[in-house]
């Protein structure tokens, strides 16, 4: 641009120089003002080109500021970039430990498990020497045992040989005297029996001639020997018949297996007489609710008293009874529960079990109905316990019932048609789907016996400790009320001392013996005494008591299996 501004300038010049020539005149204020318009141009070409430099300045100075700052940036990277390496090398570093030190602790506990396993070996290996050397020890009494019992009775043959040999020579040589002596007795014994036989025969002959030649004497002993027949015979059958008629209108009916009411009613009043005076000193329990020695589901333990109360207030009042339904496994105490409930309530109580009606076949109607006149007789009110009630009051629409069961079930349903001011019906089963739906229509209360639980099963067996092992709890009924006669002829038992069974070892034995009924849990600990009794010692410890355990916990899931084979099999 200055190039072409230059160029310009020298033509307007030499323009203006020409025009001088024509206008000399004017020729030198025009050069002054080409001068002065030149010097002008010039400071602004000068200005521009500083411009120019000032600008490519700033531009050099934007772009080393732009190449310091890319410089700065660069060197943060780099900077960020190693500090990230930085942090994956600890990374990789703390995880390389970590993985160390698991393999060292996995190793570790592989070196654990190896020196119990090591440990339980060499302390098996011991108990096994040590059994084996017990064996060994007790053949090696055993067999000196056997030496000596071979010897006592070679010792015994021999001497049995010797008194034998010694007898048979001394009645070798008084076989002859005793022969004489016994033939002589004989002769005499001979004589005077058929002097006897001659002599009851001549008076039977001369009976017979006398009644035959006697027309009258022989109709009198005619008479009186048929008269004795007769009389003999109609006192017989007419005891029979007057026995039946009283065990009928006063006795306790064939089918109850148990009853708190005497088998008849003048058989009680010697029992009460002697319980007045033998246990005067213990305060009658009855009316009271509390089941203490009843073990049960807290709720279920709670709804029972609540229907012993309601019962008690139910006679007092005079209202209609409720029937019951209890059902659940064998062995969690259904009946125990029944006879307490009968107890606490003030009424009496009386047990029968559903195998005894099938056998009666058509008499089945007429027992039912004898039960239940009879539960009338009692001034207190009965409560009927019916133990295994699926066994005759199943649905009736069964092909395996028969017409004399399908009878008494009719006869029961009769009975128990309306509500009674007398008789509480409790019903007991293992299966209550099984009964019939009109038996179970009159159901007023039903009450599930589940198998205990942990905290019932420990309960379970301290009681059951106490009464089999401790002996502080004994539920003996005649010893509490005769505790007079108990000392004279009862036999002091061996007392049982027990070492180092405590509650924690009980608890652990509850926990073992999950799936246990009441039932079981006593026969546990009977199991436990017996035990205990056959050791010299009589002690109890946790190691025994835990191994009586073992083995009927054991015992328990092999019955389940059985009862499992056999189910599958049917």
């Amino acid at each position: 641009m200055c190039v072409s501004k230059k160029v310009v300038d020298s033509v307007g010049a030499r323009r203006f120089a020409s025009q001088g020539i024509l206008d000399g005149f004017e020729i030198r204020s025009t050069i002054w003002k080409v001068f002065e318009l030149m010097r002008s141009q010039e400071e602004t070409r000068l200005e521009e080109m500083a411009a120019e430099k000032a600008q490519y300045q700033a531009l050099m100075a934007q772009k080393e500021v732009e190449s310091q700052r890319k410089l700065a940036e660069e060197q943060r990277n780099i900077i960020h970039q190693q500090a990230q390496a930085k942090a994956q090398n600890a990374r990789y570093q703390d995880e390389l430990a970590r993985k160390r030190m698991q393999t060292e602790h996995e190793a570790q506990r592989r070196q654990n498990v190896e020196l119990v396993r090591m440990q339980e070996e060499a302390s098996i290996r011991k108990e096994q020497a040590r059994r084996a050397t017990e064996d060994q020890i007790q053949a090696q009494l055993r067999q000196t045992e056997k030496e000596r019992a071979e010897i006592e009775r070679e010792t015994i043959r021999v001497k049995a040989l010797a008194e034998a040999e010694a007898r048979a020579h001394e009645a070798k040589l008084t076989e002859e005297h005793n022969k004489r002596m016994l033939l002589e007795r004989m002769n005499g014994e001979k004589e005077k029996w058929l002097a006897a036989i001659n002599t009851t025969f001549s008076h039977i002959e001369g009976g017979f001639r006398m009644l035959l030649t006697d027309r009258g004497k022989l109709i009198m002993a005619v008479g009186g020997v048929t008269a004795l027949a007769a009389g003999v015979y109609t006192t017989r059958e007419g005891a029979k018949v007057m026995w039946g008629y009283v065990n009928r209108l006063l006795g306790q009916p064939s089918l109850i297996r148990e009853s708190s009411i005497a088998k008849f009613p003048w058989s009680g009043v010697a029992l009460k007489f002697a319980k007045k005076i033998t246990s005067s000193t213990v305060a009658s329990t009855e009316g009271g609710t509390s089941f203490n020695n009843i073990i049960l589901h807290p709720s279920l333990h709670r709804r029972i008293e609540q229907l012993a109360r309601a019962t008690e207030n139910t006679k007092s009042h005079e209202a209609p009874f409720r029937n019951m339904l209890f059902y659940g496994p064998p062995g969690t105490g259904k009946t125990m529960v029944a006879k307490e409930m009968a107890r606490k309530s003030g009424l009496d109580y009386a047990m029968m079990t559903g195998g005894d009606v099938a056998p009666l076949g058509s008499e089945a109607v007429t027992k039912i109905h004898q039960i239940f006149d009879w539960a009338k007789k009692s001034r207190k009110g009965l409560l009927l316990f019916i133990d295994e009630a699926d066994a005759f009051l199943c649905e009736r629409n069964s092909q395996h019932m028969s017409e004399a069961q399908r009878s008494a079930l009719n006869a029961l349903l009769f009975r128990t048609g309306d509500q009674s001011r007398d008789i509480v019906l409790v019903l007991a089963t293992n299966r209550p789907g099984d009964l019939d739906a009109a038996i179970t229509d009159r159901i007023d209360e039903v009450l599930e016996f589940p198998l205990p639980r942990e905290e019932e099963r420990f309960k379970l067996l301290k009681l059951y400790l106490k009464r089999y092992i401790s002996k502080d709890n004994i539920d003996d009924d005649n010893d509490n009320r005769f505790p007079i006669w108990r000392s004279l002829y009862k036999k002091e038992q061996q007392k049982i001392f027990v070492k180092d069974v405590g509650d924690d070892v009980i608890l652990e034995a509850a926990r073992k013996t999950e799936g246990f009924s009441g039932r079981e849990i006593a026969k546990l600990m009977a199991s436990v005494q017996a035990a205990v009794y056959g050791r010299e010692d009589c002690v109890l410890d946790s190691q025994l008591f835990m191994e009586i355990v073992d083995y009927k916990v054991a015992e328990h899931h092999q019955r389940l299996k059985l009862a499992g084979e056999g189910g599958s099999s049917h």
